[in-house]
C-alpha cells in the first residue's frame, strides 16, 4: 500500500510572476508544482524537441548515465509538504559484477526533465495525489484563454497583411 503510484503527463507549462507553473496530472485530476524558470524552460524545451547547440545540465545527466550505462527507469514524485515536492530517481545498472537498482533524492523538476528526455514514466505517489488539490479547470480555464489570445493575434497579423497588400 505504501509503494502505491499512479502515472502522469505534462498537461502544460506556464510562466508564473516567480518561475513557471508545471501542471501534472492524468484523466482524474491536474496538480501544479512551480519551478524556477530555467527548469521550466528546459521541461518546455525538451517537451517542443527544441535543439540546443550546446548540452544543458540535464543533457549532461544524461549523458553521463548513458557513458556509465546506467539507465533511467522512472522517476517518483513521493512526498509533498508545505507546498514543497519531493522525488526519487530510479536508475538502473548493469555489468560485469551484475544489476544494480539505484534511488537518488532529487527535485521533481529536475526528474522531470530527465524523464522526459529519456522517454521514461513520471510517477507520483497515491498519498501525494491525494493530497494535493486539483487544478484541472485551472489549467483549462488558462488554456482556453491562450487559445483565444492565439486567435486574436492570428486575425491581427491577418488584418495587417490585408493592409500591407493594399498599400
Amino acid at each position: 500500500m505504501q509503494n502505491e503510484v499512479l502515472e502522469v503527463a505534462i498537461k502544460g507549462v506556464m510562466p508564473t510572476a516567480n518561475g513557471c507553473a508545471v501542471f501534472l496530472g492524468n484523466e482524474d485530476k491536474t496538480f501544479v508544482i512551480y519551478v524556477d524558470h530555467s527548469v521550466g524552460n528546459a521541461i518546455s524545451m525538451t517537451l517542443n524537441g527544441v535543439k540546443k547547440e550546446r548540452p544543458l545540465t540535464h543533457d549532461l545527466i544524461g549523458s553521463i548515465l548513458l557513458g556509465l550505462g546506467i539507465n533511467l527507469e522512472r522517476v517518483v514524485i513521493n512526498d509533498v509538504s508545505d507546498g514543497t515536492f519531493f522525488a526519487r530517481v530510479i536508475l538502473h545498472m548493469q555489468n560485469e559484477l551484475g544489476h544494480k537498482i539505484i534511488e537518488v533524492d532529487a527535485r521533481p523538476s529536475d526528474s522531470i526533465v530527465l524523464a522526459l528526455q529519456q522517454k521514461k514514466p513520471i510517477l507520483v505517489a497515491v498519498k501525494v495525489f491525494g493530497a494535493v488539490e486539483d487544478m484541472t479547470e485551472i489549467l483549462e480555464r488558462v488554456l482556453k484563454q491562450q487559445g483565444e489570445e492565439a486567435a486574436e493575434e492570428d486575425d491581427e497579423e491577418e488584418e495587417d497583411e490585408e493592409e500591407d497588400e493594399k498599400s
